[in-house]
């Protein structure tokens, strides 16, 4: 990834994992549209680059995200101007994390609320640190569910846990969240992210970069599917494709050599064209006419 600096993240990049940091931690990292710009920027980049295999998302300072910036006062979340046209800004964040051809794992090291917890939801593997505290707070701020929660977060735990989160908006601890499956593990904090890096580099170490890629998408878009059929022409399709190629030959001839892979096959040129329901989905406003695919 070439090197850039962004005004409200940072973005580094070691041993082929991206980690994106987010930098407001004066104000305990909370979402702003700018954050949005450089979180789709930075995803962005990370999909065109082969040398990125796993992304790991941060916080700076004691937080992960408090949630949107609110600093304008009760004007904050007033976007009747925009009107139909108007789309959520952690919304379009889930929508591009959802998307993502790299796997990215959510290392929530402080307090993550509203948008800060949903825009974990599409994330495909969250630790937690012991300092982590998660809330789904919209209903007491007045609002509704966003980034997608609404389709994320009963996916993720169920009918009855994420109604009991969103209807109380309460605040709730790492161990209550390991609980429900909202995450994968709780760390001290000093060992946060290096669980989560020890992780990403199983992946980035063992795994073919097209075949992660290939599986991610798989998953994700089979949540919505009502037959196992689907997914069955699928997985039958990508096989034809791809079983034959430069990839599974080395898979196969590293295992019996019992040695290290070294997959060649790369996603920005080498993903079959297998995916008519490759995009995140149209917006349109309600009761507007079918338009253009937008990010």
């Amino acid at each position: 990834m070439p090197e850039q600096e962004y005004e409200t993240v940072r973005a580094e990049v070691a041993e082929r994992i991206l980690t994106v940091t987010l930098n407001r931690p004066e104000k305990l990292n909370a979402f702003t549209p700018q954050m949005m710009q450089d979180l789709l920027d930075v995803l962005d980049a990370a999909d065109a680059d082969d040398e990125v295999r796993v992304i790991v998302v941060t916080g700076a300072g004691r937080g992960f995200c408090a949630g949107a910036d609110v600093s304008s006062g009760g004007s904050s979340f007033d976007h009747r101007k925009a009107g139909a046209w108007h789309r959520d800004t952690g919304g379009r964040v889930a929508l591009r994390i959802f998307s993502s051809t790299k796997p990215v794992i959510a290392a929530v090291n402080g307090p993550a609320a509203g948008v800060g917890a949903s825009m974990t939801l599409p994330m495909d593997i969250r630790l937690a640190s012991t300092s982590a505290k998660f809330g789904f707070v919209f209903a007491r701020r007045g609002i509704v569910p966003e980034s997608a929660a609404s389709w994320f977060l009963p996916r993720a735990v169920g009918m009855q846990r994420a109604m009991e989160w969103v209807s109380t908006g309460r605040v709730f601890g790492p161990d209550e969240a390991l609980a429900a499956g909202l995450v994968r593990s709780v760390h001290p904090p000093e060992e946060l992210l290096p669980a989560a890096y020890a992780l990403a580099r199983e992946i980035a170490e063992n795994t073919s970069a097209i075949s992660v890629a290939l599986s991610r998408q798989m998953m994700w878009r089979m949540l919505g599917e009502p037959h196992p059929m689907t997914a069955h022409r699928l997985d039958s399709r990508i096989m034809s494709q791809i079983g034959g190629g430069p990839d599974p030959v080395e898979g196969v001839q590293s295992f019996l050599a019992k040695r290290p892979p070294e997959f060649p096959g790369r996603v920005s040129k080498d993903m079959p064209p297998v995916y008519p329901w490759w995009h995140e989905g149209e917006f349109r406003p309600f009761g507007e006419p079918s338009g253009q695919v937008e990010r």
